[in-house]
């Protein structure tokens, strides 16, 4: 048996699911339902109504967000829950778009749209609970492709070292 033969092709499950969905625990201001918000602004997410469920709480406890054709799982953090930020990448047809939408809406710029390797571009972001959202676009006409050099890679490349500023950086949402 091979290790592809483990895994259910989404179109074998049906209702938006893929192979392997994320899941957000969410802390921070507005909690989930803010967050949910959040994603139908900057990315045109929907919200799966079926799928939303309150706890005894008050809290969300799970609900389906459906960003292009994939779903994003989204739950309130508990209070004694650690903080635990998502790392998302989305593909998107225009980085300096979702970007705009998203500090429009309290998001804070990682790195702005560069060229990134494979001929594709990279932007990133940071919303306002703490994830940290990658977003790859198509190429920028005419400009150079990053090489990799593992050799000389360091923090002083942008690409590299805005990540790992930000991952160094980052805190709970307040």
């Amino acid at each position: 048996m091979t290790s592809s033969s483990l895994i259910r092709p989404g179109a074998e499950l049906g209702n938006g699911y893929g192979s392997l969905n994320a899941f957000a625990a969410v802390k921070g201001p507005g909690g989930a339902r803010a967050f949910i918000e959040f994603l139908g602004r900057v990315f045109d997410g929907r919200e799966t109504p079926e799928a939303h469920a309150d706890d005894t709480d008050g809290l969300l406890i799970h609900s389906e967000v459906r960003i292009g054709d994939s779903c994003l799982m989204v739950v309130d953090s508990k209070p004694d829950w650690a903080f635990t930020p998502a790392l998302l990448q989305v593909n998107v047809t225009d980085c300096d778009e979702v970007l705009r939408r998203a500090a429009a809406h309290g998001a804070d710029i990682i790195t702005e749209t560069t060229p990134f390797y494979g001929g594709s571009t990279l932007a990133r972001f940071i919303d306002p609970w703490s994830n940290v959202w990658w977003l790859f676009g198509p190429a920028i006409e005419g400009a150079p492709e990053p090489v990799w050099d593992p050799d000389s890679a360091s923090e002083e490349s942008m690409i590299h070292a805005t990540i790992c500023r930000a991952m160094r950086e980052l805190r709970p949402p307040r």
